[in-house]
């Protein structure tokens, strides 16, 4: 590789990164009604959602969930925890990544956690990995079907509304923070 591919992608990764870093955090008013219409596009894509979701014991909501690099790459999202279609807290999802990541995207997920036992670890927690601290099935498309083996597990996510090019969706990696409250 050359010293300019090499620049450009440090360069490329930096300006992804700090954008990340230094993006200013969402109102909670921004964040509700982000986390609204991404739940609404989520049971608008299958009709099986809207049931998953109220059976789940909470469902947690990145609604906008950016992820850029060359070689390099971060992501950074922020959204809200739902019990019982009640805010309970906000978070933040972030991550880095070497050597998969190529290109600029966003998109949504919405995890549900499909037991008490998972949604009070995850509420426990003082920074959740997602592949660390917990088995996640990760769906990806809307409007996706799930199979019973994926829906044994006690938290799902669904990956949807992609748009930009990146050559990476894994979730793998990916903490999950408190936000404010």
């Amino acid at each position: 590789m050359n010293r300019f591919s090499i620049v450009t992608q440090v360069a490329v990764t930096a300006a992804a990164l700090t954008f990340s870093v230094l993006a200013p955090a969402a109102t909670t008013s921004e964040i509700n009604t982000r986390v609204d219409d991404a739940l609404n596009r989520f049971y608008a894509q299958n009709t099986n959602h809207r049931e998953m979701a109220r059976k789940a014991s909470a469902v947690l909501v990145f609604p906008r969930v950016t992820k850029a690099g060359v070689g390099i790459g971060g992501e950074y999202g922020e959204g809200a925890l739902e019990v019982k279609g009640t805010t309970v807290g906000y978070y933040k999802v972030t991550g880095a990544s070497v050597g998969a990541t190529i290109g600029a995207a966003r998109r949504s997920e919405v995890i549900l956690f499909m037991t008490e036992a998972a949604k009070d670890k995850f509420l426990a927690s003082n920074g959740w990995t997602i592949g660390a601290d917990a088995a996640v099935a990760v769906v990806k498309g809307v409007g996706a079907e799930t199979d019973t083996e994926t829906m044994q597990h006690p938290v799902v996510a669904f990956v949807f509304g992609e748009k930009g090019l990146i050559a990476d969706v894994s979730l793998e990696g990916a903490k999950v923070t408190k936000l404010h409250d």
